[in-house]
C-alpha cells in the first residue's frame, strides 16, 4: 500500500530522529486521547518536542494550534513539519544541545 503524502513526512521525520538519538514515538489516535495532539512526541537532551507533520500546504487545525502552544507554554518545543522545512529538525537539535539548561 502506497504512504500517502503525509505518511511520507512521518516516516522521514522519525528517520531524521533515529539519526539523531532522539526518543520518540506516536501517539495513537483511536478517539482514545485528547483531540490536536502531535503527530510525533520526543525528547531530545532533556526537552520535549512535539512534532505535528504535514503534507505540501496542509495547514494545523484549531485544536492542533491549541495544543503546539500549551506545549510552548509548558517549555517544550513545538514544531510543524512539512517537506520544505524538514531540515530544521537538525537546526531545532543544534539549538538545543548548544543552549542546554
Amino acid at each position: 500500500m502506497a504512504l500517502t503524502p503525509e505518511a511520507k513526512v512521518k516516516k522521514k521525520v522519525k528517520e531524521i530522529l533515529d539519526q539523531m538519538g532522539v526518543y520518540h514515538f506516536s501517539p495513537m489516535q483511536n478517539g482514545m486521547g485528547r483531540a490536536g495532539i502531535p503527530d510525533i512526541i520526543g525528547c531530545l537532551d532533556g526537552q520535549f518536542l512535539g512534532i505535528e507533520c504535514k503534507a505540501g500546504r496542509g495547514t494545523t487545525t484549531a485544536l492542533q494550534e491549541r495544543e503546539l502552544t500549551r506545549i510552548q507554554n509548558a517549555g517544550g518545543y513545538a514544531l510543524v513539519v512539512n517537506e520544505e522545512n524538514i531540515n530544521q529538525l537538525w537546526e531545532i537539535k543544534e539549538w538545543i544541545t548548544t543552549n542546554k539548561h
